[in-house]
């Protein structure tokens, strides 16, 4: 009986010896793999390895190119590096018992390995500058969006495009801090005197009043900005900010649009109160006030007055106290102003605005020697104002000096009365109440007022030089006796010399007021 046999598989054969060269054969292809090209695999003529290798490498290059400032990610390049190594390591085992191909000799591609790495680094180095230079054209990109951003600001007016001007300051602050180095880093000192140029175009087309809010702002933009970046820039504003405040503060006087705080002459000697401009606000202000003070004298004298006024509380409003003092300077043109802007409106029939003209001159300037004409004259406004034909005329400027003739008017109204008359002379006199009297029916008032035998009447005795006479009766509203809503009456009369006239006032039970001149009777 034969012996037994082990049962199970045989044993493995003995592995057979390492071809001579085996260390500097693994070295080579490792090297060749770690090309990326898979050349290790090629000589050792695996082929689908080699294909992977190609593969690897033909999607790093469509994932890396074209450069992109941001690089290729993490990731990315760390699998790549990983299957480089694995390519390498596999590539080593597998030489160690794998004959070289063709005639090259294992020390020959080995020295062809060590060579050929450089053919992966210097594509890193391309690729570093390839970076740098899509990081430059980004960066230039970005120059030429704030450029862009520039020039269509510029053709809005400033208080529109404030906002655009203020992202292209960001792009260039960006730049010219973050990225000094780059083409366009060194680039935005000469963007930004485009940039000042832009905003100041108001200044340099003489639109001085235009140009002060954004020559204001280019003086806060080194605020926001490295200042070695402006140069000379950053001091530029100043002087053309102070001679646009000059222009338009001028301007603004000669057109009455100062408003508050002075206006722009205000602005100008608080933000640059030792500069020429400001020295020149003091001499500007007094030729305009004199210039409106001559011209209350002129055709339109209640204008000039008003504008002469603003200009008055302009000047009185400026920080500078020498200058602000000069307002006094206005103070005789404006009296001068109203008294001649109440002559204008009674020429031109205005009465109710002469009339209070004309009453406000005479309580304001008290002392002044036209007072009692401006009052004799508001009294005929008052009068014309019911009855026009008051006003066809200024009343005369003085008395005529012939005999005078005596009125004496009575009041038969339980109210006082005062009674403002104009010809000749012009006055106004008042009468006090008659307690004891009553109104009387509207068809016997004119019969009955004043003829009460037994009665004392209150009355005012008026010495009059003859001529045509204008009166107004003005019934004292609200009294007790007549009723509120009594209302003024307007009357003309003729008084002729040698006469003594009377008159007589009286309240009807229609709340009427009459009023009117008895026949007259010889003078005795």
């Amino acid at each position: 009986m034969p012996p037994d046999r082990p049962s199970g598989p045989p044993p493995a054969e003995p592995p057979g010896p390492v071809p001579p060269g085996a260390v500097v054969r693994a070295v080579a292809v490792a090297l060749l793999n770690l090309t990326g090209l898979g050349l290790g695999y090629v000589l050792v003529r695996r082929w689908f390895r080699a294909f992977l290798c190609w593969v690897a490498t033909g999607w790093l290059l469509l994932a890396a190119l074209p450069a992109d400032p941001d690089g290729m990610s993490g990731g990315l390049v760390t699998g790549y590096l990983l299957a480089l190594a694995v390519a390498a390591g596999d590539g080593a085992w597998t030489a160690r018992r794998a004959a070289v191909g063709g005639s090259w000799r294992p020390v020959v591609a080995a020295g062809a390995g060590l060579v050929m790495l450089a053919v992966p680094a210097g594509g890193a180095v391309y690729y570093g500058s390839a970076q740098d230079e899509a990081v430059e054209q980004m960066l230039l990109d970005r120059l030429d969006e704030g450029n862009r951003t520039v020039e269509a600001a510029s053709a809005k007016p400033f208080g529109a495009a404030q906002q655009d001007y203020r992202s292209a300051l960001a792009v260039y602050r960006e730049l010219g801090e973050d990225h000094a180095g780059s083409r366009a880093g060194k680039l935005v000192p000469a963007r930004l005197d485009a940039y000042y140029r832009a905003i100041a175009a108001p200044y340099r087309q003489k639109k001085h009043c235009e140009a002060i809010e954004p020559l204001t702002y280019l003086r806060s933009v080194p605020d926001s900005i490295d200042p070695g970046l402006l140069g000379d820039l950053a001091r530029y504003p100043d002087e053309p900010l102070a001679d646009s405040l000059y222009a338009c503060g001028v301007s603004q006087l000669r057109d009455g649009s100062v408003g508050a705080s002075g206006g722009a002459l205000g602005e100008l000697l608080r933000t640059f109160p030792g500069s020429p401009q400001a020295g020149q606000v003091g001499p500007a202000v007094s030729k305009e006030i004199a210039a409106r003070t001559g011209a209350v004298r002129g055709d339109g004298p209640c204008a000039a007055t008003e504008q002469l006024r603003q200009l008055r509380s302009t000047t009185a409003s400026l920080p500078d106290k020498d200058i602000a003092a000069l307002a006094k300077d206005a103070d005789g043109g404006i009296r001068d102003g109203v008294y001649a802007c109440g002559l204008d409106e009674f020429k031109d029939k205005e009465f109710g605005e002469a009339r209070r003209t004309l009453t406000g001159f005479a309580d304001t300037y008290r002392k002044d020697k036209r007072r009692g004409r401006a009052q004799d004259i508001a009294i005929a406004a008052e009068i014309a104002d019911t009855r026009p034909e008051a006003g066809k005329r200024l009343p005369p400027g003085s008395a005529p000096g012939s005999a005078r003739m005596e009125l004496v008017i009575s009041n038969d109204a339980p109210d006082g009365v005062e009674i403002l008359y104009t010809g000749p002379v012009t006055g106004r006199v008042a009468i006090k109440g008659c307690g004891s009297c009553t109104s009387y029916s509207w068809s016997t008032g004119a019969l009955r007022a004043c003829k009460s035998t037994g009665k004392s009447y209150p009355h005012v005795t008026l010495r009059l030089p003859a001529g045509e006479y204008h009166f107004l009766y003005k019934h004292r509203e609200g009294s007790a006796g007549s009723g509120a809503d009594a209302t003024s009456y307007a009357d003309g009369s003729k008084i002729e010399p040698g006469y003594r006239y009377t008159g007589c006032t009286y309240v009807t039970s229609s709340t009427s007021f009459g009023s009117g001149l008895i026949d007259p009777a010889a003078a005795g």
